[in-house]
């Protein structure tokens, strides 16, 4: 028998349970129907980064990031180059630290651009400053 994850809609938040063997196999959300896989990373908010976290089996990879921030922009197509190859094993995400500033001082995130990798609602990994789609990927499987 497979194992079970949650794993949360990137659209609607529903917690959809989800066979390990079917992630990568065009699961839909129950709920909404859309796809739990984009291939791409999610924008999140403080509130829906919250239930993301609290309520998903997956690993979190974040990218804190502000849009006045040249190296956040400069690494943006790497983190999404970098989503079409980690997902469906990681969720990526994209918290804006303008509009989340509650969060950012709460996880103390000083610079940006910061990737950090939460593992079971608990950060796991943090690595400062701008990188390529290849040492994106290479970092968070190190990190897992």
């Amino acid at each position: 028998m497979s194992e079970e994850l949650h794993v949360v809609c990137p659209a609607c938040d529903a917690v959809n349970r989800v066979a390990s063997r079917r992630l990568g196999a065009g699961a839909k959300c129950g709920k909404c129907h859309g796809p739990l896989f984009m291939g791409k990373p999610l924008a999140l908010d403080e509130a829906r980064f919250a239930r993301h976290l609290a309520r998903s089996d997956l690993p979190l990879l974040v990218d804190f990031w502000a849009p006045w921030c040249g190296p956040c922009r400069m690494m943006a197509p790497a983190f999404e180059s970098a989503a079409a190859k980690l997902e469906p094993a990681m969720r990526l995400i994209k918290i804006n630290t303008e509009e989340a500033q509650g969060l950012s001082g709460r996880l103390g995130i000083r610079s940006i651009p910061t990737l950090a990798l939460f593992r079971g609602g608990a950060e796991v990994a943090r690595q400062a400053g701008a990188m390529d789609a290849n040492g994106i990927v290479a970092w968070a499987r190190r990190g897992l």
